[in-house]
């Protein structure tokens, strides 16, 4: 009996002992693409509304040789110097080539250096219980590494601005607000999230924007230094819809989107929408809600003529809307 417990003890020491190998391979692999960025934000006094400095920090990497870094629109909204410090502790003046509030990621610009770049790996590989390594500067302590397992896939996370972002990572990999912007990483090195929120109310639940999410953006914000979505020129919110309405229209949806205010813009042809109408359909996909007409109202619908099924005293009409571009 003692023998096959010995049996088992060296089993399991065995393993633990790859998963730390495991572990520490990916943080010396990984950690010289990891950047702590130290922002100045302005901020005003309640009262006095005097201008004073306000010193704040996150976490960052590098994705291409050439400089260019991924944290979060939070961490340097607002900022009126950024400076990122890579592992050998020295600091370098980093530009803003690019925020998206919407989906919390930035783009930032080093100049000086040599940069060692991480990789994004495909999330839509990802399977609920893999290793996930989360690296980060919390409180600008180098390199704090914390590990976990991915415990959920395609939760959806409410942006600052209002906007929900979807696609997000869930993980019971500890993280710190310092740890926001930095990298979410699977066993091979590769970057499966971008960490972005911890929610204090539930111990365990921490987010991160989804590599391939994440990775759009960024490509979108190097190019063209924002990402372009659509919009109607409307103020909407959310309507429970009756089961006659449901049933005489044969809708897919139970709630549809109700219009309070239309908003003449000269990007938007809304001309044939009319306050009371409930949006239920959009290009011929069932809409719900105003996050999931927020979906629908991508790049690739501006300026397009798009058919949108509403609701107008009780009954579906077709009308015609031309999406125009989103200014944030």
């Amino acid at each position: 009996m003692d023998y096959l417990n010995n049996i088992q003890f060296v089993s399991d020491g065995f393993l633990l002992d790859a998963y730390s190998d495991t572990v520490t391979g990916v943080v010396k692999k990984t950690s010289p693409s990891v950047g702590h960025v130290q922002v100045i934000k302005r901020t005003s006094h309640p009262v006095t509304k005097k201008l004073f400095e306000n010193p704040a920090s996150g976490s960052g990497f590098i994705i291409s040789s050439d400089g260019f870094l991924v944290t979060n629109n939070h961490v340097i909204e607002d900022a009126s110097d950024v400076k990122v410090a890579l592992d050998d502790g020295y600091e370098v003046k980093a530009e803003v080539v690019g925020a998206d509030p919407s989906t919390d990621i930035a783009v930032l610009k080093l100049y000086e250096g040599s940069f060692k770049a991480l990789q994004f790996a495909n999330s839509a590989l990802l399977d609920p219980g893999q290793i996930a390594i989360a690296i980060g500067n919390p409180m600008g302590l180098q390199h704090t590494v914390t590990t976990g397992v991915v415990s959920a896939l395609g939760r959806s996370l409410r942006a600052n601005n209002g906007r929900l972002i979807d696609d997000v990572i869930q993980t019971d990999a500890a993280l710190n607000p310092g740890n926001s912007g930095g990298p979410l990483l699977n066993s091979s090195g590769q970057v499966i999230g971008v960490n972005t929120a911890v929610v204090s109310s539930a111990q365990g639940l921490c987010f991160a924007v989804s590599s391939n999410l994440a990775g759009f953006v960024a490509g979108q914000l190097i190019m063209h230094g924002k990402v372009k979505r659509a919009q109607l020129g409307v103020a909407a919110q959310p309507v429970t819809l009756t089961p006659r309405m449901i049933g005489v229209n044969q809708l897919k949806t139970s709630t549809g989107v109700y219009v309070y205010e239309i908003v003449p813009d000269a990007d938007v042809y809304n001309r044939q929408l009319m306050i009371g109408d409930i949006i239920v359909e959009f290009d011929g996909k069932a809409v719900g809600s105003v996050d999931s007409l927020h979906k629908l109202l991508t790049e690739e619908t501006v300026g397009r003529k798009i058919e949108l099924g509403i609701l107008r005293g009780g009954r579906k009409e077709m009308i015609t809307v031309v999406p125009g571009e989103w200014k944030a």
